[in-house]
């Protein structure tokens, strides 16, 4: 306790000195936590998003028919042969200029069915949404989400309303809860739903045959049993060919986000590791000059009966506790700026926050940074003889 006082005395004697040593370890903490914080939390926010969008979804795309196309009737089919899946949903996109009175705009389509409602867990707010009886008759309705009917009709409660798509009327049927995920926020056009059987006649890209569908799992199943499911299917239609399709699920978007993370930690952490080793060149320069201004101070206290012990421990506490009060400034100006990009994007859905692991490794790591960099000028202090020391005219 008495060496950290010491070292403490000595800090505050030369205190621009010891601001400016302290400055790289300053610089290599904020660099460690800031930029880690702001990418954890990041992608954090994004595989939250990601999740959201349903753990049971289940996607599909269709690389080589084997001259066997996919038709709507075969989805059916495969809904009533399977026990384990709920529902299967064909989805197809195009782009549309919508018009509405004096208003129109970009708007993507996407050519789906029922079962599309419930597999991606939308919420109507208003009106219907596609049935059966759409598909069948390919109706041009549609059903758009609340940010485009407010966008372009002028007001949510729009059903019942027409508008034109690429110069077509659509009644539009029902509006869906607007999806507010910081993956939505990315895209700036406006969207519709409509019968995928309509998107077909209205998209001349759009091909009869499916290649892409979402599949919902039953209730009482696990989402890898309705995976097997489908896949031993798809397997006895493509004659065992696992290259004729595809089959992926949220979770490995959120196993790639992870790796992502890890991988942009592990760089920026390497970063920042740099910094913090630079900060610590600068703290063994200083103490240096500290043991060199020293010298007669070592000289009287060796000879007053210190042993080399003593001498060491008391510079080596010097470097950790110069070096450890950098790094509490360093944490500390990380949460203010952390705070500062919070409120900044306060109006999304992201949320940045000091994170405890990053802040504990800095911590651990500024330590031994002390403990290395202090330790040889220490050791050159405690090896001084008190003669020479007491000699010494510097």
């Amino acid at each position: 306790m008495l060496s950290v006082k010491m070292a403490l005395r000595s800090i505050g004697a030369n205190k621009m000195r010891a601001a400016l040593t302290m400055l790289g370890i300053i610089i290599g903490v904020l660099a460690l936590v800031v930029l880690v914080s702001l990418v954890s939390s990041t992608t954090d926010s994004i595989t939250s998003e990601v999740s959201s969008l349903g753990s049971s979804l289940l996607t599909v795309s269709i690389r080589d028919d084997h001259g066997m196309p996919v038709r709507l009737e075969d989805l059916q089919d495969w809904v009533d042969a399977e026990p384990s899946v709920s529902g299967i949903s064909p989805y197809a996109t195009a782009t549309a200029t919508g018009k509405y009175a004096l208003e129109s705009g970009s708007v993507t389509l996407y050519g789906v069915t029922g079962d599309y409602y419930e597999i991606n867990g939308q919420q109507l707010i208003q009106g219907r949404y596609i049935k059966q009886s759409d598909l069948r008759s390919s109706s041009r309705v549609c059903v758009l989400d609340e940010t485009t009917a407010e966008k372009l009709v002028g007001y949510a409660d729009c059903a019942g309303e027409v508008i034109a798509l690429d110069g077509i009327k659509y009644t539009i049927i029902g509006v869906v809860k607007a999806d507010d995920s910081i993956i939505s926020s990315f895209l700036s056009s406006m969207t519709a739903y409509i019968p995928y059987t309509s998107l077909i006649r209205l998209s001349s890209t759009t091909g009869t045959s499916i290649t892409n569908f979402y599949i919902g799992p039953s209730q009482g199943y696990t989402v890898p049993q309705a995976e097997t499911a489908m896949k031993e299917l798809l397997l006895r239609r493509f004659d065992e060919d696992e290259d004729a399709f595809r089959i992926s699920s949220v979770n490995i978007i959120e196993e790639a986000m992870d790796r992502v993370n890890s991988a942009l930690t592990i760089l920026l952490g390497s970063i920042a590791a740099i910094s913090l080793i630079v900060g610590g060149i600068g703290i063994m320069n200083i103490m240096l000059v500290t043991v060199t201004e020293r010298t007669r101070e070592i000289g009287i206290r060796k000879a007053i009966g210190a042993s080399h012990r003593t001498i060491l421990v008391q510079f080596l506490i010097e470097a950790v506790v110069l070096c450890m009060l950098g790094c509490a400034l360093g944490i500390f100006f990380s949460w203010a700026i952390l705070q500062i990009v919070s409120i900044i994007v306060a109006g999304t859905s992201l949320s940045f926050h000091l994170q405890g692991n990053v802040v504990m490794w800095s911590v651990i790591f500024c330590f031994l940074i002390g403990v290395i960099f202090g330790l040889y000028p220490a050791n050159k202090a405690a090896k001084m003889k008190p003669i020479d020391a007491l000699h010494y005219g510097g």
